[in-house]
């Protein structure tokens, strides 16, 4: 029996380009892995997941992303600045010359894959790669696909991280470039190994072209409980949104892209990346098991070279170790990927001020207050230049990277929805409380899983409940199993005084952020806070 795999010759055409490359095609999981041992682009771990670097980059460009603007046919609806920024068409096609002529004398791995459960808003992705790692994250992220495309895919994906642009020639502002063309439907990302750059690549498109049909692209994680009531988790990384959508208590439906569609929602991929930093099998079992798993690819994650053994608290590397896991390895998951359309939102911030509460329910207009300011902060003294205080981080609806529309598209679509389906939405704090990072102490996790449990269940909407003053939300008095006085953060803070000069910054900054949508949203929307 013959065990290695063959290659196929790949027409480009389709392409434009009038050139055939030769490619190993839609291998399966083991022989991706054994390509990327042979390769040496990995090792692999005890339970046989590929442990990989990703080198110089341990996250996303955002500076080095562009998209191709046409002016001869401009897309007026793309949100041009400093996050969509234009690229020239020629030369694009310069470096897609480049780019292909870079594959000729490699080996090739081609994945074609789908994003998107709900097959009326499913979209064909063909993966190029130079590396099989590349292709197995491609398999696990998003969903195997079911043919080889003869027609050719909706959209295609070439990743040559080997392969560095000219800035003085190419038109980029580095040696590394993430291109996106929606009129000749190619992506190109170049000189970044960081397998991230796909997934967002992928979320970007599906951002572009979902709204046109009226639904809702998010970047939330979701699950399902067992009556069918469906719960969409909001909020930047670190805040939790992996952690608290894999509940041992309810079905996953997927734990960072879905769609908001006219019959509910619907994840866009097959699989999960979760931050791995600190990782416990006490706190988060779930994920310990599936990052593990067979097929799995751990990022930047450090080992033992003899024993491979991992150590999930080392951030010499990065703090963004990552895992890329495909859901079946998830036992408790929503093998369809969809859900109805959700009785709970929760917008989920790490408040290193720690000013806000613990949780809050919003009303709508606040509720699409939150989602445009896309709030949570980041550690004082964890990067250079960050100095004592807290810094305020805000990113339009919980994803700005990755919109290429105007955010006030997506925050109307998001109020439309809510008041028409009659979501509760609620305001969750997973960062810090009794004072600043540094004096207050992190919630922890287990008060955060009984406040997001109280509220799926219908706790919360009998609990006593007041308005805080100075945010001017509604807070219950008391949670099962979570002290009462931590509910309102004014009272576990030794100083109200000293509270209310934090809060009162925070505020400041909130209110500096909003004023960018002046004259683009309802004016009542504007002071909310």
């Amino acid at each position: 029996m013959r065990l290695d795999p063959q290659k196929t010759e790949l027409d480009l055409g389709y392409l434009g380009k009038q050139s055939q490359i030769s490619a190993y095609w839609n291998l399966s999981a083991p022989q991706l892995i054994e390509q990327s041992i042979i390769n040496k682009e990995a090792n692999l771990s005890p339970t046989g997941a590929l442990l990989v670097s990703t080198g110089e980059f341990t996250g996303r460009s955002p500076n080095d992303k562009y998209i191709v603007n046409y002016q001869e046919i401009s897309d007026q609806e793309i949100d041009w600045g400093i996050v969509n920024q234009p690229f020239l068409p020629d030369k694009f096609d310069q470096l897609l010359d480049k780019v292909l002529s870079h594959l000729v004398y490699r080996n090739i791995y081609v994945q074609d894959v789908l994003v998107g459960s709900n097959p009326q808003h499913q979209r064909r992705i063909r993966l190029i790669t130079e590396y099989a790692w590349s292709a197995l994250f491609a398999r696990d992220l998003l969903i195997p696909g079911t043919d080889m495309y003869a027609d050719g895919p909706d959209f295609t994906i070439i990743q040559v991280p080997s392969l560095c642009a000219d800035p003085q020639v190419d038109g980029t502002k580095t040696k590394t470039f993430i291109l996106i063309d929606f009129v000749k439907r190619i992506v190109l990302i170049g000189n970044t190994q960081y397998a991230g750059e796909i997934k967002k690549a992928v979320f970007t498109l599906m951002n572009r072209l979902l709204p046109g049909e009226n639904v809702l692209p998010m970047h939330c994680s979701a699950n399902i409980g067992m009556q069918g009531d469906t719960a969409l988790f909001f909020g930047l990384s670190g805040t939790g949104k992996t952690t608290l959508s894999s509940d041992p208590d309810r079905f996953l439906i997927g734990d960072d892209e879905h769609g908001w569609a006219q019959d509910g929602v619907f994840n866009f991929e097959g699989g999960c990346y979760a931050k791995t930093i600190n990782l416990k099998k006490d706190l988060e079992p779930i994920i310990w098991d599936a990052s593990q798993s067979f097929g799995s690819v751990l990022e930047n994650v450090t080992f033992d070279a003899d024993s491979r053994l991992l150590d999930f608290t080392d951030s010499r590397v990065t703090e963004n170790t990552r895992a890329a896991y495909a859901l079946h390895n998830v036992a408790r998951r929503a093998k369809s990927g969809v859900g109805g359309h959700p009785e709970h939102i929760f917008f989920l911030s790490a408040d290193a001020f720690g000013v806000m509460p613990p949780i809050a329910s919003l009303t709508a207009n606040q509720a699409a207050y939150y989602f445009l300011s896309g709030y949570t902060a980041k550690l004082a003294g964890t990067e250079r230049g960050l100095g004592f205080e807290p810094q305020a981080t805000f990113s339009a609806c919980f994803g700005a990277p990755f919109m290429p529309l105007s955010p006030v598209k997506y925050a109307n679509m998001l109020r439309e929805k809510i008041f028409e389906h009659h979501s509760k939405v609620w305001l969750v704090n997973t960062g810090w409380t009794g004072g600043p990072y540094g004096i207050g102490s992190r919630i922890k996790l287990p008060y955060t899983r009984a406040i997001i449990s109280a509220a799926i269940k219908g706790i919360l909407d009998e609990a006593p409940s007041e308005y805080e003053p100075v945010f001017g939300l509604k807070i219950p008095n008391i949670i099962p199993g979570v002290p009462s006085k931590m509910l309102n953060p004014v009272k576990n803070w030794e100083s109200q005084e000293k509270y209310k000069q934090m809060a009162d910054i925070l505020i400041a900054k909130f209110r500096q952020n909003i004023v960018q949508y002046k004259g683009a949203i309802d004016g009542e929307l504007l002071t909310q806070l």
